[in-house]
């Protein structure tokens, strides 16, 4: 029987072949991939003991370039924890962290030798409404409006204090986790934790785009260079945090044609381009029409609506995916750890969430089931700790 490659790519012969002789005329093909260089070991040595500092006037690990594993950890505080009480809290987590992060164990660490690789650990704490209510104090972030498209659980939702742990390794990213949890103990109890990769170190240059579950690069219409300081920070050095869970459907996406993704979410899968561009960063043209007269950016493409226009009204998406364990039949259950910062989350964030909750058609095949919000409070000088403008 004499079966044409193309063919046999394209399905139309595999019927006939069977899947072994299918298989073993695919193994037998040529390659198509061309050849890469190994890079010799010692050239990623170094990953293990980069350091990014923690102090500074603002919180690092959030315009720092993201590592491949990160870990949210939110709190729910004891009753009875007042303000005093929370200043204590601080001193002992910010001393935890700035001494992680320099690749030193923390005070009482029983397993000090995991502490030797920091990887770029970043330590980032945020404020929910419920610690604000337990200091006496006016909270800067309100609990998100339940959009029609949300399904949120309490087990991924809320939360009075937060701490974002990242890292380029993921035994650092657990022993941090351990050690805070450990110190954070007397003071409250854990609501929930979500952990999530990205691309592992070295895979990429620094400043590649994220690529998600379903296969889109996510975040190519972040807030860049000049941009990022009005779109993420305070005149304070604070800024607001966003955490959703979104589940994605990926066996129903894994149905549709490139075309049909590509429509749903406005940009070429492979490049990241727009629909009326060649490059990612390429500017959509939302009038530009096909030869039918309709949008070639479609008004329910994701692109479309999520687009801002106004830099200072841009979020800094920094998202990790997440892969737990299939069910017993095999389903997966994959989504994505969605963070986005931005200076103000009723200004900036909303709007965006309306649009995509109104229109997107990515909503049918991802579903919002953990919905926080934090406010972000400036970082702090050696000696101090995170919060003491908020709570000493």
């Amino acid at each position: 029987m004499t079966v044409s490659r193309r063919a046999v790519l394209t399905g139309g012969a595999v019927a006939g072949l069977g899947t072994a002789a299918a298989a073993g005329y695919l193994a037998a093909a040529p390659a198509a991939t061309p050849s890469v260089a190994a890079v010799p070991v010692a050239d990623f040595q170094d990953i293990g003991t980069g350091i990014i500092p923690f102090h500074g006037e603002r919180q690092s690990g959030i315009t720092d370039e993201p590592p491949a594993h990160g870990s949210f950890v939110a709190l729910t505080l004891a009753k009875g924890t007042d303000r005093a009480a929370l200043g204590r809290m601080m001193r002992l987590l910010t001393d935890d962290a700035v001494r992680l992060t320099r690749g030193e164990p923390a005070l009482g660490d029983t397993d000090a030798e995991l502490a030797r690789h920091p990887a770029r650990l970043t330590v980032t704490f945020g404020f929910g409404p419920g610690l604000y209510r337990a200091a006496g104090l006016e909270s800067p972030v309100a609990d998100l409006p339940v959009f029609s498209i949300d399904r949120l659980q309490d087990r991924w939702s809320g939360g009075d204090l937060v701490m974002q742990i990242c890292a380029d390794d993921a035994l650092t990213v657990t022993h941090t986790q351990r050690m805070l949890i450990k110190d954070a103990r007397p003071f409250g109890a854990v609501r929930w934790v979500q952990r999530g990769f990205r691309r592992s170190a070295g895979v990429h240059k620094a400043g590649f785009t994220q690529r998600n579950v379903f296969g889109q690069l996510d975040g190519t219409a972040n807030p860049k260079d000049a941009e990022m300081a009005a779109a993420v920070w305070n005149a304070d050095h604070s800024t607001q945090l966003v955490v959703r869970r979104v589940r994605t459907d990926i066996e129903t996406w894994d149905l549709l044609s490139v075309g049909d993704k590509e429509n749903s979410t406005g940009r070429r899968m492979e490049s990241g381009a727009p629909l009326t561009g060649e490059a990612e960063h390429d500017e959509p043209d939302f009038e530009r029409t096909d030869s039918t007269g309709l949008p070639v950016m479609p008004n329910f493409s994701h692109v479309t609506r999520a687009h801002v226009t106004d830099p200072k009204l841009k979020i800094l998406r920094r998202p990790f995916n997440y892969d737990e364990a299939p069910d017993a039949q095999g389903r997966p259950d994959s989504g994505l750890v969605f963070a986005s910062y931005q200076a103000d989350i009723v200004r900036q964030y909303l709007p965006i969430q309306r649009r995509l909750a109104e229109k997107d058609l990515l909503n049918e095949w991802t579903t919002p089931i953990g919905s926080a919000v934090f406010a972000v409070p400036p970082g702090c000088a050696e000696g101090g700790w995170i919060g003491e403008r908020v709570l000493a």
